[in-house]
């Protein structure tokens, strides 16, 4: 009799409540397939690998994991009717971090794993967008290069804006594909300098290598001060799972998008749908400053249909998780997709109208209100805020981590604040 652990499950096999074992990110995403939401097909690699890994100090998997990950790659093949590795329809994916608490921004993603210079030629033979196919590259390299071996991002930065100057172009559209294949033959070439590694071509070495630093990644210096910060136990979340995803591509033209939304406003509990997108852009984009996204509400008269999925999705989350979700969605050519979801941190603002508000609907009990509000959030009501009746035009608009209004310094860097702010400057962290 075989009796040794299992340590990687489908997304139609997980159990989603189990998210010690999942993640939270890796457990919805087996919970939402199961209830029929259209998730990419795809499998987690659970928090007991992470912890075996972790535990070991020459950075050994546990026996079999790879195995069984090579079985679950042989499956997404024949769901997705692509090939990891080759062929004229290439099978990328995406690796992603989850813990059993969330941990927003704390801990490494890498995108289209999965290409090398031959998939690459089929990729762009597949979609006849040469621009695409070498901006997906380059995005690759780079994640890969910064996340699996160790590249700092402003050593990519540099020889980014190095070809955009020479290219005469300010914005990252306006790069061509000869641009843009430029900038990934100098990424090679930077990345095999600064480790003295060539980048590596086979999708499985790759593959081996994403997961083992998204392992790591729990470890590094975001996750643990987050960690501390927010009193986050083992008892609470214990190592990271991994969540490997069929990639889909908002960046594919003007049918296709990506964002992030809320189910309700996280700042005021409005009953009305919440978020962010971008036309033609990968999840990062919505994020990384580089382009300016949308309001959610745009969508119904630039893509209306996709914005009724929207709205359904939106009435499915709630019925389903009786809570407000924070989610991610792509739009590839027209089907949409749903990424992840998560309950919603929100200010206590929002917790007290949505409390009852979702109790008016029926979609908790009172009890279940009552709970959702820690005594101490309730001090939140009483700090300072700015007179919202005052006549005065912001500089720039966005979502508090924190409650009340505060002045300070803008910084940008979670560690130069850190640093300036023990130096007993004021600060604000943007």
């Amino acid at each position: 009799m075989n009796t040794r652990e299992k340590y990687v499950y489908a997304f139609e096999d997980g159990d989603g409540s189990n998210k010690m074992l999942l993640g939270g990110k890796g457990a919805n995403l087996c919970e939402m397939t199961q209830i029929g939401i259209n998730v990419p097909p795809g499998f987690v690699i659970t928090t007991t690998a992470c912890l075996y890994y972790l535990d070991h100090a020459e950075n050994e998997l546990p026996a079999g994991v790879m195995d069984e990950v090579r079985a679950q790659m042989q499956a997404l093949e024949k769901k997705t009717g692509k090939t990891f590795g080759a062929g004229e329809n290439p099978l990328l994916i995406s690796v992603r971090s989850g813990s059993a608490m969330s941990m927003p921004g704390m801990m490494d993603t890498i995108l289209n794993l999965g290409l090398n210079i031959d998939t690459l030629k089929s990729l762009i033979a597949q979609t006849g967008n040469e621009r695409f196919g070498w901006d997906a590259y380059r995005r690759f390299i780079q994640l890969f290069g910064k996340v699996a071996m160790g590249v700092s991002d402003e050593a990519f930065d540099a020889v980014f804006e190095a070809v955009k100057q020479k290219a005469g172009v300010k914005e990252d559209v306006a790069l061509t594909a000869r641009d843009l294949r430029e900038i990934s033959d100098r990424f090679l070439e930077m990345v095999e300098h600064e480790t003295g590694q060539a980048f590596p071509d086979d999708p499985m070495e790759q593959l081996e290598m994403a997961v083992k630093a998204v392992f790591d990644s729990w470890g590094g210096k975001r996750a643990v001060d987050y960690r501390r910060e927010f009193n986050i136990t083992p008892e609470m979340a214990n190592g990271t799972a991994v969540n490997l995803c069929t990639m889909v591509f908002g960046n594919l033209g003007e049918d296709s998008a990506t964002g992030v939304g809320f189910t309700r406003y996280p700042d005021t509990g409005e009953n009305r749908l919440f978020g962010e997108y971008l036309v033609n852009a990968q999840g990062e984009d919505v994020v990384a400053g580089i382009r300016t996204p949308k309001q959610i509400d745009m969508m119904a008269e630039e893509m209306p249909a996709m914005y009724q999925e929207l709205q359904v999705l939106r009435e499915r989350l709630e019925a389903h998780y009786h809570e407000v979700q924070d989610f991610e969605f792509t739009i590839e050519k027209g089907c949409f997709y749903c990424l992840q979801t998560r309950n919603g941190k929100m200010n206590t603002i929002a917790l007290v109208r949505t409390s009852v508000e979702m109790t008016q609907e029926g979609l908790i009990d009172k009890q279940q209100a009552l709970l959702r509000i820690q005594p101490d959030m309730l001090e939140q009501l009483l700090f300072p805020r700015l007179d919202p009746a005052a006549q005065h035009a912001p500089v720039a608009r966005g979502l508090p981590a924190s409650p009340g209004a505060a002045t300070g310094h803008a910084v940008f860097d979670a560690d130069r604040a850190e640093q300036q702010g023990h130096g007993g400057q004021r600060i604000i962290l943007v």
